[in-house]
């Protein structure tokens, strides 16, 4: 039985140095302990006669009483490490990964916020450069200007200009064209000039339409379109 009790307590010792080794080799711990020893060694100075008697007393103890007390006292000590030392720095520890992981969330939403500002920042380049810079542009003026060169203005039935804003400081002009009594020569000079323009101008928009009187011509239907800045 009493070899029993010294292999348990030796086993016990073991465990707490190599609890205690672990522990006093952090960094954090040490300068703890290096606080603690400054404060508490006024205390140490005034329990030391109180220690000596102490031990005085342990010393007259019978060996059972002393290893029972060994085991007493080792386990009092592992309890106040695990309790008070070792869940504090592991709490500590799990805190710091916690932090870790939550900065490490925040910089993949920064990464993906910077690759959707770098890709909405493309887009908006490539926009600007199919826009009129000009802000006194007239898109009515332009088409019609063409459209007496390629076809005459006789040919038009109707051209109609209008404007709307866009958000980011764009402004889209439209034209809506009727042209009526074109052949097919007319309306492909009709969409290269209209392509051939020194701006920007999109064709929207285009319906062609046989007339009964005359299967040579035809009327047309088209909306041309140009991006400017407000």
């Amino acid at each position: 039985m009493l070899d029993s009790l010294r292999d348990l307590l030796a086993r016990i010792g073991n465990a707490v140095a190599a609890l205690l080794t672990a522990i006093i080799s952090s960094r954090l711990v040490r300068l703890v302990a290096t606080a603690l020893g400054r404060l508490l060694n006024p205390l140490i100075q005034r329990l030391t006669p109180a220690y000596r008697s102490g031990y005085a007393w342990y010393e007259k103890r019978e060996a059972r009483e002393r290893l029972l007390i060994k085991v007493a006292a080792a386990i009092v000590g592992v309890f106040i490490l695990y309790n008070w030392i070792y869940l504090p720095i592991a709490g500590l520890n799990n805190g710091m990964q916690d932090r870790i992981e939550a900065r490490q969330r925040e910089l993949i939403q920064v990464r993906s916020l910077m690759h959707s500002y770098n890709r909405v920042k493309a887009e908006l380049a490539e926009a600007q450069k199919g826009t009129v810079a000009d802000k006194n542009f007239s898109l009515f003026s332009v088409i019609e200007q063409t459209l007496d060169r390629s076809v005459g203005r006789d040919k038009i039935g109707s051209i109609t200009p209008s404007d709307r804003p866009l958000n980011g400081g764009f402004q889209q002009h439209i034209v809506d064209l009727k042209l009526v009594g074109l052949n097919l020569p007319q309306i492909v000079d009709t969409l290269y000039g209209v392509q051939s323009l020194p701006v920007p101008v999109t064709v929207s928009g285009l319906h062609i339409r046989q007339r009964a009187q005359d299967s040579y011509s035809y009327d047309v239907d088209m909306t041309c379109m140009a991006l400017g800045r407000s």
